[in-house]
């Protein structure tokens, strides 16, 4: 694996199913470290690679673009692929497929990545984030979740993803949370940080990752 990564597990040290935690284009901020602490009090292993290197971060709209286009991509998508591996192969995590958590920029990485190492991937969680490939090499199962008014993913791209995916076969189950907008679960984005939804959303996204991967422990 190359670049740094958040890790963090239960508590109590038993290996549990782990989780690729894949950030947005704002870099590995402590939000997303957040999120793995979520994952872990959930009952998750889970691992969020700096995906811009450097540990860059940005907190505009117009830094975050231009730190997303200073990134190479083949740098990113080798970091994507060797931070999964890396994660199953951990002593704090159990020998099975693990789970991808990816918001916008690192929900495309995330169902690019099930597609791509598709024996290492049973379930895919996507917050607002699209992917234009063909999914008919992934095993993987797939939760998404969409805002109402979203000037970065259309109506059409999410409806065209969703039947691609049901017309393969996919698992897939996607939801649309009403009045919310990008970046709706990020409560460091305010105004667009949405509670109630977040909320939901977070409540379904635990509840896909333990029917599909394991996990006990209550947050």
């Amino acid at each position: 694996m190359i670049g740094s990564a958040y890790v963090v597990g239960p508590t109590d040290h038993v290996p549990a199913p782990g989780v690729l935690v894949l950030h947005g284009w704002w870099g590995l901020t402590p939000f997303f470290k957040g999120v793995c602490d979520r994952l872990a009090d959930a009952g998750f292993a889970a691992i969020a690679p700096d995906l811009h290197g450097g540990s860059r971060t940005a907190d505009t709209p117009d830094e975050a673009e231009a730190l997303l286009a200073s990134t190479d991509p083949n740098r990113t998508a080798d970091l994507v692929l060797s931070t999964a591996a890396a994660l199953r192969d951990m002593p704090l995590t159990t020998d099975a497929p693990i789970g991808v958590l990816g918001f916008s920029m690192g929900a495309s990485w995330g169902m690019w990545l099930a597609t791509r190492a598709p024996e290492t991937v049973a379930a895919t969680t996507l917050f607002y984030g699209t992917q234009d490939i063909d999914f008919e090499a992934s095993r993987s199962a797939f939760l998404g979740h969409f805002a109402e008014h979203d000037e970065f993913v259309s109506d059409d791209q999410r409806v065209e993803m969703e039947a691609h995916l049901r017309l393969l076969g996919k698992d897939v189950a996607f939801h649309l949370y009403p009045g919310t907008g990008h970046w709706f679960f990020e409560r460091d984005r305010p105004p667009a940080y949405d509670p109630r939804a977040a909320e939901l959303a977070w409540d379904r996204t635990v509840e896909f990752f333990r029917d599909r991967l394991g996990g006990t422990a209550s947050e």
